[in-house]
């Protein structure tokens, strides 16, 4: 990341290609930027504090060592990752307007957000599998092991690395010319393509299919895990009981549409939305990748119940040992 300068053109023959793009804020507001990056220091600092406390809490409570909690641990870690990929160029926008970020390192910063945003999605994806196993077999540990989380959590990231690893080369190969703004204070795949100047058919086509195999899939067999649920829930014999096992789903409902909402809507605005205002566009953007890293940590702190009770022993612990 570096301040804009500088000519941000290389020029090679009849292939252009840009040495840095500019970032951009919130659109109308940059007078404000200094005060504006309160609220998202806040969230970011509830992120990193929240995931981090989430991870200390699973690795010192024994009894929190089962699949459900494995699985909170990837996520914590995949919204820890979400977070520092946004952080320094946002900051950096909002307190000392460095807009320029180089052309490789952009790349690499919209590579692992969109890995990150994958795995994310099937995180989310392996905890309703985990929910659904839990409330069909009681017994589930014995269905899903340490091995097979690791397993889970292994595939999870290489499904990610490596449907994501043709779409730096396809950029890279695109001409660019006029432009070199980015929506956004980060730089996201459908945002550097639509500044290219040839034709961009493969890196749409390819984008929609690792889109809707990946992320869409995960979202509909999120869907019919909680039709499954929902079933096994009805046969249950008293009322207690089902509250008590929609109960234990909460947690992840929430972080299933605080995750998903603002992604399916900031797909559909990059794809269909030419009449979007920008401001629009840039606020579902920052609700898609600094919202859910904040909120998810908070959500299973309050919604359960063995969280709350182990974080409110280590607070205990705490207090104990300064008096």
């Amino acid at each position: 990341m570096e301040h804009d300068s500088h000519s941000p053109w290389e020029f090679n023959g009849s292939f252009y290609q840009p040495s840095a793009f500019l970032m951009m804020g919130i659109p109308g507001l940059e007078a404000l930027h200094p005060w504006i990056s309160i609220p998202f220091c806040a969230l970011y600092l509830t992120a990193l504090l929240g995931n981090c406390i989430i991870l200390f809490i699973i690795r010192k409570t024994q009894s929190l060592h089962e699949p459900m909690y494995y699985f909170l641990s990837m996520l914590a870690v995949t919204d820890l990752g979400l977070a520092l990929c946004t952080l320094p160029t946002t900051l950096g926008l909002f307190w000392f307007n460095v807009r320029r970020i180089g052309f490789d390192a952009c790349l690499t910063q919209m590579y692992f957000i969109h890995i990150l945003s994958f795995i994310e999605s099937s995180v989310l994806l392996a905890m309703a599998f985990d929910r659904f196993i839990a409330i069909s077999h009681p017994r589930h540990p014995s269905i899903l092991t340490k091995t097979t989380v690791l397993k889970i959590g292994l595939a999870i990231v290489l499904r990610g690395m490596v449907s994501l690893l043709p779409i730096p080369f396809l950029l890279k190969r695109l001409t660019y010319c006029g432009k070199t703004e980015l929506s956004h204070s980060f730089c996201f795949h459908p945002d550097i393509m639509n500044l290219a100047c040839a034709d961009i058919k493969v890196n749409v086509f390819y984008g929609m299919i690792i889109l809707l195999s990946t992320v869409g899939m995960d979202f509909i067999f999120i869907v019919l895990s909680y039709i499954l649920i929902i079933r096994t829930v009805i046969s249950l014999t008293t009322k207690e009981e089902c509250l008590k096992a929609l109960n234990t789903c909460v947690s992840h409902i929430c972080a299933v549409l605080v995750f998903f909402i603002p992604m399916i809507g900031l797909s559909m605005i990059h794809r269909f939305g030419k009449n979007v205002p920008p401001l629009v566009n840039t606020l579902v953007a920052y609700t898609y990748l600094i919202i859910p890293p904040a909120l998810n940590p908070v959500i299973y702190s309050i919604k359960s119940t063995h969280m709350r009770e182990a974080l409110l022993r280590a607070l205990r612990r705490k207090c104990g040992s300064d008096w």
